[in-house]
C-alpha cells in the first residue's frame, strides 16, 4: 500500500518564476514518503521526523477507507545512500493503522540518472488483518531543469504482482523558500491491486507546495486527482460498485531534518 497523490493550482506566477532545481529523491505523488532528505554527498548521517495529515487514505487510485482521512507519523536516518525508516498511519475516523518499516538505498548512475532500490514490510491494523512484502525500484532523470521524468517500480509478494508509475514533475521556486511542483502520473496494475485485471490503472495530476520555515523545517501541502482508469473501472463492475471512482484529496506536512 504504497503510495500515492498531488492536484491544480497554476498561476501567473510560473510565467514570472525560475525553475528551481528538480530534487530526484521526492516522491510527489506518495505524501507520506520518508524520502524526503537533502542530496548527501559527504556520507554524513541525517535524520527526519515527519508528521502529516491526509483528508483521505489514496492509494493505486483506490479510497482505503470507508470514511475519513489517515494521519501519517515517519522516523528515518539516512547514512550516505541508505536511508532507514519507519511510517505509522492512523486514520482519523474508522479503526485503521498501518505499520511501513522499509530500507532504499541510492545510486548515482550517471551525473543526472539516479536509481533507487528497496523493501518494505507492511503491516496494518483494521477489520481485516494484512500484511504484505514489497520490493521496489525507480529511475529518475534530472537532466532537464525545470522537469523531471521518473517511473517507479514495485512488486508485492502476498499478491505476485506489480505496480508501474511513470511521472513528470517540475519544480519552481516562486520566491525564496517557497516551491511550487505540478506534476503528472500514469499508472499500471499487473496482478498488484486487482488480480483479474491487468493494464491501464488510473492517472493522476496535482500540485505540491513546499515553503521552509527555519534551516531545517518544511511545511508542505498537497492537493491531488486521480482519474479512474480499465483496472479500477472492471473492478467496481464487478463488485457493483456505482459511486463515482475518481478521488480528490489533500493534506499537509511539516517535516524535520537534522
Amino acid at each position: 500500500m504504497k503510495n500515492t497523490l498531488t492536484l491544480t493550482l497554476l498561476t501567473c506566477l510560473i510565467s514570472m518564476a525560475a525553475p528551481a532545481a528538480a530534487d530526484t529523491n521526492s516522491a510527489i505523488d506518495d505524501s507520506h514518503s520518508t524520502n524526503k532528505f537533502t542530496p548527501n554527498q559527504d556520507n554524513e548521517t541525517q535524520y527526519l521526523i515527519d508528521l502529516g495529515w491526509d483528508s483521505d487514505y489514496i492509494s493505486e487510485g483506490r479510497n482505503n477507507l470507508d470514511k475519513g482521512g489517515i494521519f501519517w507519523s515517519s522516523a528515518a536516518v539516512q547514512h550516505g545512500n541508505l536511508n532507514v525508516y519507519a511510517t505509522m498511519g492512523r486514520a482519523d475516523s474508522q479503526h485503521y493503522t498501518e505499520w511501513n518499516l522499509g530500507l532504499e538505498y541510492s545510486i548515482a548512475l550517471t551525473e543526472n540518472l539516479e536509481t533507487t532500490l528497496g523493501y518494505q514490510r507492511i503491516e496494518s491494523y483494521g477489520d481485516e488483518r494484512c500484511s504484505d512484502n514489497e520490493l521496489f525500484g525507480s529511475l529518475s532523470y534530472s537532466g532537464v531543469e525545470w522537469l523531471t521524468p521518473s517511473i517507479n517500480y514495485t512488486y508485492a509478494t502476498e499478491a505476485s504482482g506489480y505496480f508501474v508509475e511513470a511521472s513528470l514533475h517540475s519544480s519552481w521556486e516562486l520566491l525564496d523558500g517557497f516551491t511550487f511542483t505540478p506534476y503528472v502520473t500514469q499508472a499500471f496494475d499487473f496482478q498488484y491491486a486487482t488480480e483479474d485485471h491487468n493494464g491501464p490503472n488510473h492517472f493522476q495530476f496535482g500540485v505540491e507546495a513546499e515553503y521552509q520555515l527555519a534551516q531545517n523545517v518544511i511545511i508542505s501541502g498537497h492537493v491531488s486527482h486521480t482519474i479512474a482508469q480499465e483496472d479500477i473501472k472492471l473492478e467496481a463492475k464487478m463488485d457493483e460498485v456505482e459511486s463515482s471512482l475518481d478521488q480528490t484529496f489533500a493534506g499537509v506536512h511539516l517535516t524535520w531534518v537534522f
